[in-house]
Parts: structure tokens; sequence; C-alpha cells
């Protein structure tokens, strides 16, 4: 059911998103500072081409750095992706097969404006890693 589920997923959206969150990387990437938003941007751009069988979870060894860090990928790319997971959330939800996508959407949202300090894991790995899953 995954596998249809992301099918779908990147037919109907997910290859739009992920475009976005790869173009914030580059434009990330442009500047030395910023690279680590960049990485991130690529890493939640993957998660964006095939997000189901996959969770968050918060890194156990993130701090100070990871909250700063957020609140400026917040300001200069986060709050625009987050909008474009609702806008695409909306449009899913119109039809019955489009409603978990839409959910699946929604919870891409926190990710999309805190992304340091998390990482992305398979769904069958969450007991075992340390930082349990995000909720």
């Amino acid at each position: 059911m995954r596998i249809v589920l992301n099918i779908i997923w990147l037919i109907f959206g997910g290859l739009w998103l992920a475009l976005g969150y790869f173009l914030a990387g580059v434009v990330m990437c442009i500047l030395i500072i910023t690279i680590p938003f960049g990485i991130a941007a690529f890493r939640i751009g993957v998660y964006a081409l095939w997000p189901f069988g996959k969770t968050v979870v918060n890194k156990p060894t993130s701090g100070l750095g990871s909250l700063i860090g957020n609140v400026i990928w917040l300001v200069l790319a986060g709050i625009w992706l987050a909008i474009g997971h609702v806008v695409s959330a909306i449009a899913m939800a119109i039809t019955i097969i489009g409603i978990p996508l839409a959910v699946a959407n929604l919870k891409m949202v926190p990710i999309s404006l805190m992304p340091l300090g998390k990482d992305i894991v398979d769904v069958d790995a969450v007991p075992a890693y340390p930082g349990g899953a995000q909720g």
C-alpha cells in the first residue's frame, strides 16, 4: 500500500514539492554560511518525493545551534515551503482518494518549518532509534 500511495503522491504533488525543496537547497548552497540549510533542504526534498514508509524523529544531539538555525530557516525558506504544503493539502483533500495524501502533506509542515535537529528514518526503525518518534 505504501508503494501505491507514494506513486499517487509523486504524480499529484510530490514532485512539485520536492522541486521546491531542491530549489531552496540550491539557493541556500550559493552562500557558504547557509550550506547546512541547503543540505537540510535536499534531505527533506528526497523525503517529499517518497514520504510513505518514512517518519521524522528528533536527533538526540541537537541543541541551541539547531534552534537558532531553525529560526533563520523559517525566515528564509520555511514559511514558503509550509505554505506550499498547506495549499497542496487543500487541493488533495478535495477527493476521497486524496485525503491520506493531504494528511501526509500536513504532517510535513513541521519539518518544513524547522528541519534542523530532525532525522528522517524508516517507519520500521523507529523503536530502535535513540531519538524516538516525533509524533
